[in-house]
């Protein structure tokens, strides 16, 4: 059963990257762009086919993938080349990597709320017995609309707000019989991990929302959302040192994370188990489509930048120069990866 759920995990995995690659390669071809190679992982080729000019391969490592376009690279003079597409062909084809991996966490979010019996919202349904914030002011039917000022759409993002900087109280605002109302230094009851760590304890259990066809469908595109927010919000809390490079998580982490996930869900069931890899995958594929889409060297967003710039100006920068600028980007990337996979063995050596 866990060699199943593993082999689960890892086509999921590759799923992601198929996805990605997938809308580089599809909107390629329909701009008429010769594409050499579609490759699932990296490292030597283990199975590999031709079919008409494209060279379809599987490699060793099952970590990355790629679509190697004609002319991404270097200025070729072929019209079936990627260099020779009108800016606005080639922006697509850039960006269609990143919108699919959004696109297939909406999916993933949809198959999620459909197994469940209720979709849990922000309004408070009852308090925990000797729970703390009750007495701080929040009650019964209070909808939390925000907290620190962090806006609560989805109970995911009412989890997260209280649950990613750390603290003890909150400032809530809260929905209640139709008046915004602010609660200011509202306390939790605190309990203390395996490793150690302090964290607060939700003490109040949140109303359901009916589950049917309208209600799936629109709290999947808010859960997609929110999780969009949460991935910018924790993008701006590292660079505002909110949050520590060591609270990211690389490869290494990610497995963990997913075996923790797993071997919690098969306590329940197998069914548990996968769906708690397919939230952990639902929520990297959207990290991917973001991240992928931030105006950074080497990345799918840095490259549209230059072709942005390309539409405005009329110029383009020379693809060898732009190819210097990523390689730096990519270089630093490397080198950070390094650096949160050496923080997550750590974690795993330590227990934490």
């Amino acid at each position: 059963m866990q060699i199943f759920i593993i082999l689960f995990a890892v086509f999921l995995f590759n799923l992601v990257i198929f996805i990605h690659e997938f809308g580089h390669f599809f909107t390629a071809k329909l701009s008429g762009v010769k594409v050499n190679e579609f490759a699932i992982g990296m490292g030597p080729k283990i199975f590999k086919i031709q079919k008409g000019e494209t060279l379809y391969s599987i490699r060793l490592f099952p970590i990355g993938g790629f679509c190697a376009m004609e002319g991404e690279d270097e200025e070729l003079e072929s019209e079936s080349s990627f260099n020779k597409k009108e800016p606005w062909k080639r922006i697509i084809i850039i960006a269609a990597g990143a919108i699919m991996n959004i696109i297939l966490g909406i999916i993933m979010m949809f198959i999620l709320l459909c197994q469940e019996p209720k979709i849990a919202s922000t309004r408070i349904a009852k308090f925990s017995e000797d729970a703390v914030p009750s007495q701080y002011g929040l009650e019964v039917n209070d909808e939390i609309v925000a907290v620190n000022g962090y806006r609560t759409y989805s109970y995911n993002d009412l989890i997260f707000s209280l649950s990613s900087d750390g603290k003890e109280s909150f400032d809530i605002d809260v929905n209640r019989n139709g008046n915004i109302i602010s609660l200011n230094d509202v306390k939790f009851n605190m309990v203390e991990d395996s490793a150690g760590k302090r964290h607060i304890q939700i003490d109040f259990y949140v109303a359901p929302i009916e589950r049917n066809l309208n209600n799936i469908l629109k709290y999947t595109f808010i859960d997609t959302v929110s999780t969009v927010r949460i991935v910018w919000s924790s993008l701006v809390g590292l660079i505002s040192g909110r949050f520590k490079l060591t609270n990211m998580s690389g490869p290494v982490g990610i497995a963990s994370a997913i075996g923790s996930a797993t071997s919690e869900g098969l306590k329940i069931g197998i069914l548990s188990a996968i769906n708690n890899i397919l939230s952990i995958m639902a929520m990297i594929t959207i990290n991917l489509g973001i991240f992928n889409l931030l105006p950074l060297p080497a990345l799918d967003g840095g490259r549209l930048v230059f072709l942005i710039a390309e539409m405005i100006f009329g110029k383009s920068l020379s693809a060898k120069h732009e190819g210097w600028i990523h390689a730096a980007g990519l270089f630093l990337f490397l080198a950070l990866m390094v650096f949160i996979t050496y923080s997550d063995i750590i974690k795993l050596i330590k227990g934490e």
